[in-house]
């Protein structure tokens, strides 16, 4: 595993740190096509054209994402896929992976856990990101989608003990030659309770142009640019900066 550095910049008045270390390897973990992208592709993007390595989990691939209950899931199941590995191309990702659990219907079960861990082992990151599973309703009234917070709690389960025990899955050891592997980090984006925040000034621009990939997603494309800037600026002016996006770090040693 390769170390990460650790020294923060001091706190500004809001109690977070400015951020500016990366992870070598960053695995991110979602629950759908553009979550990643709405959520911390800004920094993704950061980090990728600054040497990051980072391969994108979709745990499930979005079959549920449409209005009309007519929509063949099969069918917008691909169109999504389709839609996140252009995204991911602007933002930097060497690698997507669809795990193609239920859209609406994802559970923190056995055979998801195992899934992550075998992908963890294989790819070692030094961090994963995913959501704050620990939030269910926001401090703006946003509710957290079931989704969101199945699979950041597989994430986060996979991450510890899983990936790092022996004895969790040993046929992926005894069969497949993955040993354990210990996460050195967690990022946890959309929570109510941030640690750091990261200058993603220079990458808005990469982050609406991922999104804009995800046609399929989008009721009001020519509304997307002016959302997607307001809310970088609004959370980069309580730290002086263009834009900013924030996360709550758990560093696990």
């Amino acid at each position: 595993m390769v170390a990460m550095p650790t020294a923060w910049s001091a706190m500004n008045d809001q109690g977070l740190s400015r951020h500016d270390d990366r992870p070598a390897r960053l695995m991110v973990i979602v629950a759908h096509p553009d979550d990643a992208d709405f959520g911390p592709a800004g920094t993704i993007a950061r980090w990728t054209r600054g040497g990051t390595i980072a391969h994108l989990i979709c745990c499930t691939s979005g079959d549920a994402g449409a209005d009309d209950a007519r929509t063949d899931p099969l069918e917008l199941a691909a169109i999504r896929e389709r839609e996140q590995r252009a995204a991911a191309v602007h933002v930097g990702y060497e690698a997507v992976t669809f795990l193609h659990r239920p859209d609406g219907a994802l559970a923190n079960d056995l055979a998801l856990r195992e899934q992550l861990v075998r992908l963890i082992r294989t790819f070692k990151p030094d961090a994963v990101a995913t959501f704050d599973p620990t939030i269910l309703i926001h401090a703006d009234g946003y509710i957290q989608h079931t989704d969101h917070r199945e699979s950041a709690m597989a994430a986060v389960d996979a991450v510890y003990p899983a990936a790092r025990n022996a004895m969790a899955f040993p046929h992926l050891v005894i069969h497949e030659g993955l040993e354990p592997h210990d996460v050195a980090r967690l990022y946890l984006f959309w929570t109510d309770k941030a640690t750091v925040w990261v200058d993603v000034t220079d990458t808005m621009d990469v982050k609406i142009a991922a999104l804009r990939e995800h046609a399929s997603q989008l009721r009001k494309p020519e509304e997307l640019e002016d959302r997607i800037r307001g809310w970088g600026a609004e959370e980069g002016a309580r730290f002086g900066v263009g834009a900013a996006e924030t996360f709550r770090i758990v560093d696990l040693g």
